[in-house]
C-alpha cells in the first residue's frame, strides 16, 4: 500500500542523456507508486524529451542546450507562469554537470537535493542546500533510485518499471519499416560522438560476422537503426559490405518511439553503450551491450546478464593500473580499447541468450 508521503510538488533536473533519461524513469514510477497523487516536473534536453514524452504524470519543461543563459532565463519565465509563481517544493538535481548547477539556480524551489559529495562532479555541492547520502559503486539507474530512498521510498528489491508510452502513429511506423520479416534483431553500431569518448566497436566485418552467424544459426534478419550522420553512414556502408546476409537498414528511418516500437518486436538488441542499449532493457529485451572503454557494471543497461566487457582488459592494458586501483567511473580513453572486443565475444553471448530466451519463438508485433 502507499504511505502516507506527502513531498508535495517535485521537480527533476536531467538534461541528458538518452540512456541516462531511460534508467531514471524507474526512479519516476516508484516515486508515483508511493504517492499516486505525486505531481512530477522534469526539465529535459529537446531530444530526451522526443523519446520520454506522454509519460503518464510527468509535466515536462525543455531546456535547449544550445540557448545559455538566454535560454535559462526562458525556461524560468515559462515555470514561473505556469506555476503562478509559485516555487516547487523539491529540486531533485540529477545531473552533475555545471551547465546543469547553473541552469538549477533558475528553477524555483524550496529543497534543492544534489548527489553526495563522490558523486557531485563539476561543484553540483555549491548549487544544492540538501545531498543523497553516500552509495559508492552504484549502477547509474540505481543511482537515481539512492534519491527517492532518500525522500523515504522504501528501500526495496523491487523490479524496475518503466512504461514509456508509444504513440499508435509510431508503432504503425514500425510495423510497416519491419514488414515481412519473421524474426530479427536490432543492431544499433554507434553512439553519440563524444571528444575523446570511444564507444564504437568499429570491427565491421567482425560485426558482419555476427549478423551472418545470428542468420545461419537462428533465422534472424538484423535491423541496423540509428542516425544520419557520416559516421553512422560509414558504419552501415562497411557493415552491409562485408555480410553475406540480408539486411534491413532503418538509419534514420524512425524516430525515437518508433524506434522503441521496433526494439519491442525484436528478439535482442546489440549496441555500444549508447541509448538503445538502455532503451532495450527498457523494453524487457535482452541487451547486448558491448563494453570496453566503460566499465559496464556503473554505465551498463539495467539487465546486463549479456554484456560483452573488456573493461579490466581495458584498464590493464591501457592504464597499466589494476583494476580494484582506478576510480569508479573512470573511462579508457584510447581510441584501440574497443577493438578488445572479438566477433567470438559477441557470438557468445548470442548463443547465451538463444539458450535463456528460446530465440526460435518469435513475439513480434502484434
Amino acid at each position: 500500500m502507499p504511505s502516507s508521503l506527502n513531498l508535495g510538488d517535485l521537480c527533476i533536473l536531467r538534461l541528458s542523456a538518452l540512456g541516462d533519461v531511460c534508467n531514471l524513469v524507474p526512479a519516476v514510477r516508484a516515486l508515483q507508486k508511493q504517492q499516486p497523487s505525486i505531481n512530477i516536473s522534469w526539465v529535459i534536453g529537446r531530444a530526451e524529451y522526443n523519446l520520454l514524452a506522454g509519460l503518464e504524470g510527468v509535466d515536462f519543461f525543455i531546456y535547449d542546450k544550445k540557448t545559455g543563459l538566454k535560454g535559462m532565463r526562458a525556461l524560468r519565465k515559462e515555470i514561473m507562469a505556469k506555476r503562478n509563481d509559485k516555487p516547487f517544493d523539491i529540486l531533485l538535481h540529477m545531473q552533475a554537470a555545471l551547465r546543469s548547477s547553473v541552469l538549477s539556480r533558475f528553477i524555483p524551489a524550496k529543497r534543492r537535493i544534489g548527489f553526495d559529495a563522490a558523486r557531485a562532479k563539476d561543484n553540483q555541492s555549491w548549487f544544492v542546500n540538501e545531498q543523497i547520502p553516500a552509495n559508492p559503486n552504484v549502477r547509474v539507474g540505481l543511482g537515481f533510485m539512492d534519491f527517492v530512498y532518500y525522500l523515504g521510498v522504501p528501500n526495496k528489491a523491487a523490479e524496475p518499471e518503466w512504461a514509456i508510452p508509444v504513440p499508435e502513429a509510431d508503432q504503425a511506423t514500425a510495423k510497416q519499416r519491419v514488414a515481412g520479416l519473421n524474426n530479427y534483431m536490432v543492431v544499433s553500431p554507434c553512439s553519440s560522438f563524444r571528444k575523446r569518448n570511444w564507444r564504437n566497436w568499429e570491427d565491421f566485418a567482425g560485426m558482419a560476422e555476427v549478423i551472418d552467424y545470428a542468420q545461419q544459426t537462428y533465422g534472424l534478419t538484423t535491423v541496423l537503426v540509428g542516425g544520419q550522420t557520416e559516421l553512422e553512414k560509414n558504419a552501415t556502408a562497411q557493415i552491409i559490405k562485408h555480410s553475406q546476409s540480408k539486411i534491413l537498414d532503418l538509419m534514420g528511418k524512425t524516430n525515437l518511439k518508433a524506434l522503441l516500437a521496433v526494439i519491442d518486436g525484436a528478439e535482442l538488441v546489440i549496441a555500444p553503450d549508447s541509448g538503445p542499449i538502455h532503451m532495450a532493457a527498457a523494453r524487457g529485451k535482452p541487451a547486448l551491450g558491448l563494453y570496453a572503454t566503460s566499465n559496464p557494471e556503473r554505465t551498463g543497461p539495467w539487465f546486463d546478464d549479456y554484456v560483452v566487457n573488456r573493461y579490466p582488459e581495458a584498464v590493464a592494458n591501457y592504464l597499466k593500473q589494476p583494476l580494484a586501483t582506478v576510480a569508479w567511473g573512470k573511462r579508457v580513453r584510447s581510441p584501440d580499447a574497443m577493438s578488445l572486443i572479438t566477433a567470438q565475444d559477441i557470438i557468445e553471448k548470442l548463443d547465451l541468450i538463444a539458450a535463456n530466451q528460446g530465440l526460435k519463438t518469435f513475439k513480434g508485433l502484434n
